[in-house]
């Protein structure tokens, strides 16, 4: 992955863990939700945090799994978005905010992940 990238991917998944955190505090704070806010903190500040990670990754597989456990971060998060959404703890206008966020980081990661396998196979 080229350094350009790297920065795209790491700037958007450190916006987008600042906005999860502004969306955990809104949830504890004026909805007196702590199960679900804790799970969606967890997962989507967990995605740039490998991210991080993967800069200093051991190995080209190393790099693979950690960019592939971020994905699997981000799916996660996407699905505690919509559980929010569908049980009325975020309105539309929150979810509309916020999900395409996190679909974009899904898409950029399952693209870098798609990119570093193939990569991989062609050395």
């Amino acid at each position: 992955m080229g350094a350009e990238q790297k920065n795209v991917v790491m700037n958007k998944s450190y916006a987008f863990a600042l906005r999860i955190i502004d969306l955990y505090k809104y949830l504890t704070a004026e909805k007196k939700e702590f199960v679900l806010s804790k799970q969606i903190l967890r997962s989507g500040t967990a995605i740039g945090a490998l991210v991080k990670e993967s800069e200093h990754a051991q190995s080209k597989p190393d790099f693979i799994n950690k960019i592939n456990i971020a994905l699997k971060e981000a799916n996660e998060t996407d699905y505690w978005l919509s559980l929010l959404k569908d049980s009325n703890y975020i309105d539309d206008n929150i979810s509309a905010s916020i999900q395409p966020n996190c679909v974009e980081l899904i898409r950029l990661l399952a693209s870098i992940v798609k990119t570093s396998r193939t990569n991989l196979k062609n050395v």
